[in-house]
């Protein structure tokens, strides 16, 4: 998808000011890696006279179907026809709006330390877009743009040229010309106004989405005559969020009317002195979640496999119900780092009694690892490269064999609601591999049953309707009629002390 946008100048202001503007030199090519794809910054033309600058955001189709399964938030049509033929590629939409918000976010708070007079000055815009959706035709993108002092030519493109009769498309070539507007006001206009023609988003769209609503749409939204529409195709027609933003708009309409602050008009009620509540982090809802699956388990001896630097281990240590807790990792280093978190140097007797740290591998049979009630395996799998998961496997449940395994690993459905990873990218360096709810479950299924485990499967962290929740949890609990080699052996070693004990009562008798 591409964008262009050009300004004119005179040797005394030169056009190329627009680059100071941008805070991207005319002179330098540029790429900066975005949620979807690879955004590349340019300069078709740069002189004194006339300068424009070029947006090019290459989309990765592919990373698109991997990480939202080719569906757009609210309903997008495209998701309908097909996960791997649609428009997203070609067509400006919400992620050419937030390329627009990533690349140029200094422009868009109208911040310019070099040239600070220019960015607070209306300047002669011309904006291209080639292939643009328009649910709603040319007419609705004259109805938006017009009353915001655009001179709009939006010319229908034709399904096929060389088929006249076919008809037009969805899409038109929108060229904007003639606005009196500084490049922030421009800028900010286009990052509401495309998503809200293509009518969909690529993303989830959450309660913070009304604040960044009413920040583009600062200086002009409140007036404009096509309000209601444009709010709620933003806010994807989230009926909630669109009255809680309409509501707000008609706040700033009345302060601007009494020419006052909008806290004058809006003070009905005191100002909350208490902090605004952050989300939980990700970390904290998945060792809540762990933490309430080994209590409903009844478990008190437990393993932390790659145990990392010691947070879950550290908070198996404040409730006494868990009298035994092992953290094992491979790394040294990590394990020093959980030691000096524990504190282990200076911890009482009675605690220091019940936990331990050790080094070992996962992908190897360890006595000391047998015996235990539960063993967890938190965002571990995705470290391994595939091809050695079945030796984890065999060593966790075919060796140790502990009555309940917990298991949690990412969900990378969830991946397409963060707009800051990268398309295509893991969320960390080292996973080797991220699975789908359908592929976790795909692989914990037969590991249950090779090894005599039940298996059931809970979302952690906040759940999405389309993707799931961002972590998936699997709960192997043994059943009781099966026997694995550390049941043997335990079994075994029973038997052997029942001879000796018979002997030794013969032998005294």
């Amino acid at each position: 998808m591409f964008l262009t946008i050009s300004t004119t100048g005179t040797p005394e202001r030169p056009a190329t000011d627009l680059g100071y503007l941008l805070h991207k030199h005319p002179e330098a090519a540029q790429t900066f890696s975005t949620s979807y794809g690879t955004a590349h910054v340019l300069y078709p033309e740069a002189d004194d006279l006339r300068c424009t600058v070029a947006l090019l955001l290459e989309v990765d189709p592919v990373a698109l179907v991997r990480r939202g399964k080719g569906k757009g938030r609210g309903g997008a049509p495209d998701a309908a026809l097909a996960q791997y033929v649609n428009d997203r590629p070609y067509a400006a939409s919400s992620l050419l709006a937030v390329a627009l918000s990533n690349v140029f976010s200094s422009a868009l708070r109208g911040v310019c330390r070099a040239r600070p007079e220019r960015a607070a000055e209306p300047l002669p815009l011309r904006v291209e877009i080639p292939a643009l959706p328009a649910r709603g035709g040319p007419a609705l993108v004259r109805r938006l743009f017009e009353p915001l002092g655009w001179t709009v030519t939006a010319d229908p493109v034709a399904l096929d040229a060389q088929f006249p009769q076919w008809g037009d498309s969805r899409y038109v070539r929108l060229v904007l010309e003639g606005g009196t507007l500084t490049l922030a006001q421009a800028l900010r206009q286009l990052y509401v106004l495309l998503p809200v023609l293509d009518d969909a988003k690529h993303y989830w769209v959450s309660s913070d989405e009304v604040d960044k609503l009413l920040r583009a749409g600062e200086g002009w939204l409140p007036e404009h005559p096509e309000q209601k529409l444009i709010v709620g195709r933003y806010l994807t027609r989230r009926w909630s969020l669109a009255r809680q933003a309409m509501e707000r708009l008609e706040l700033v309409r009345l302060a601007e009317t009494d020419d006052s602050e909008v806290e004058e008009i809006d003070n009905a009620v005191a100002a909350e002195t208490e902090k605004e509540e952050r989300p939980t982090p990700l970390a904290v809802h998945r060792r809540e979640a762990l933490l309430g699956a080994l209590r409903r388990h009844g478990a008190a001896r437990v393993l932390d496999l790659g145990c990392g630097e010691g947070q879950l281990v550290q908070t198996l240590l404040r409730d006494p119900a868990f009298t035994e807790i092992v953290g094992v990792d491979v790394s040294v280093r990590a394990l020093t780092i959980a030691s000096r978190r524990l504190k282990l140097n200076t911890m009482g007797e009675r605690q220091a009694a019940r936990v331990r740290l050790f080094q070992g591998s996962l992908t190897y049979t360890d006595k000391r690892l047998t015996g235990y009630d539960a063993a967890v395996l938190s965002e571990v799998i995705e470290h391994l490269d595939l091809p050695r998961l079945p030796a984890l496997e065999y060593a966790v449940f075919g060796a140790a064999r502990p009555r309940t395994v917990l298991v949690t690993t990412p969900n990378v459905e969830y991946n397409v609601r963060w707009e800051s990873l990268p398309a295509g990218h893991a969320r960390h360096g080292d996973h080797r591999f991220e699975w789908t709810r359908e592929e976790f479950r795909a692989w914990a299924a037969p590991v249950a049953e090779r090894h005599g485990y039940a298996v059931e499967f809970e979302a952690v962290g906040p759940e999405d309707p389309e993707v799931g929740a961002p972590t998936q949890m699997a709960v192997f609990t043994r059943l009781a009629a099966t026997e694995g080699p550390a049941d043997r052996n335990d079994r075994h070693d029973r038997n052997d002390r029942h001879d000796r004990n018979e002997k030794e009562e013969v032998k005294a008798a």
